[in-house]
């Protein structure tokens, strides 16, 4: 296999990036006006505490609902070709289901599923 060719790939994804970086950085308008860093640019003064918290449970749902969201993805179409595909497949997907039942067991256990 050549290697040189995947080395020169890199390096050209790393030059794309840091001269997207670069133009962006002299190519941006130069304000130096303090009002222009506020957290609110339409002219509004800006109400109460701006760097208001999130509850953590927010994102714990978000994130058990991708997962269980791709699990889905990758569910439907695997049962349409499922006969084709023979045993070796249906013992796959018994894994990769239990693998998912663990961790959901494991949120459930450790009250990530619990909205209080």
């Amino acid at each position: 296999m050549n290697y040189a060719l995947i080395l020169v790939l890199f390096a050209l994804a790393a030059l794309f990036a840091g001269g997207t970086l670069l133009a962006a950085f002299l190519v941006r308008p130069r304000v130096k006006d303090t009002l222009k860093r506020t957290a609110y640019e339409c002219g509004m003064e800006a109400v109460g505490v701006t760097t208001g918290q999130t509850n953590i449970r927010f994102y714990t749902y978000a994130l058990l609902f991708v997962i269980f969201d791709v699990e889905a993805l990758y569910l439907f179409p695997w049962a349409v070709v499922v006969r084709s595909m023979g045993a070796p497949a249906l013992a796959e997907m018994a894994i990769f289901l239990g693998v998912l039942a663990a961790g959901l067991a494991y949120a459930w256990k450790m009250g990530a599923l619990q909205w209080e």
